[in-house]
């Protein structure tokens, strides 16, 4: 994850390279880092409890020349193969959703399915409201009415109009950028080179959990 080395090129004393990928396709498939990003979830909720008052959402498109699934044409990259993170976190940065799509996908067309896809039980909103700030990219009734229908109060505004609400600090939403920079740290995310869904979601989730654990000051 760190390296973004091939699985060809991986280091004889961790064995075959192909039985190694063979064993990662596996734990993808019966949902192993899934579950390790969940444990990672409760132990960061039982340290430091999640922020639920101000969460925030965005996309980071990256480079797939390789894969075959969630991949489309990057408007940023001359239309070459691209794919998109749409990534969902506290307000300390940790992810609470992810969706992976092609690069030409819009932010706005994957906010149901991102809210949808929260990792943990959320609490009570009417014993705490929950606060979701989203970049202009999302503005529009049928993302309000997406957001209001599953009970959060949206925040969806520029970076300039966020900080002047909140004079003195930075605006909310830059702790998703502060989440997609890390997650770019791991060098096999920053750029896409797994061919398929799955095996991409199973990195993303690796990273997402590393992140949690690291938040609770496990590792």
């Amino acid at each position: 994850m760190r390296t973004g080395t091939q699985w060809k090129a991986l280091p004889k004393e961790f064995g075959s390279s192909s039985s190694v990928h063979r064993y990662f396709r596996y734990w993808c498939e019966k949902g192993f880092f899934q579950s390790l990003w969940m444990a990672g979830l409760e132990r960061y909720d039982e340290v430091r409890g999640i922020q639920w008052d101000w969460l925030s959402a965005d996309g980071c498109m990256t480079k797939a020349p390789l894969a075959l699934q969630s991949v489309g044409n990057n408007p940023t990259d001359r239309g070459k193969k691209g794919s998109k993170r749409h990534l969902l976190v506290d307000g300390r940065g940790v992810p609470l959703s992810i969706v992976a799509t092609g690069a030409n996908r819009h932010d706005v067309t994957q906010l149901e399915r991102l809210l949808d896809l929260i990792e943990v039980e959320r609490p009570d909103i009417f014993a705490r409201p929950q606060h979701l700030c989203l970049d202009m990219g999302y503005a529009g009734e049928p993302a309000l009415e997406i957001i209001v229908v599953r009970g959060f109060v949206p925040h969806v505004r520029g970076r300039s109009e966020e900080k002047a609400d909140n004079p003195g600090h930075k605006a909310r939403r830059w702790v998703v950028e502060a989440a997609r920079s890390w997650m770019n740290r791991f060098r096999k995310l920053l750029v896409r080179f797994e061919k398929l869904n799955s095996s991409y979601l199973g990195l993303l989730m690796f990273a997402c959990a590393f992140i949690a654990f690291r938040q609770a000051d496990v590792i």
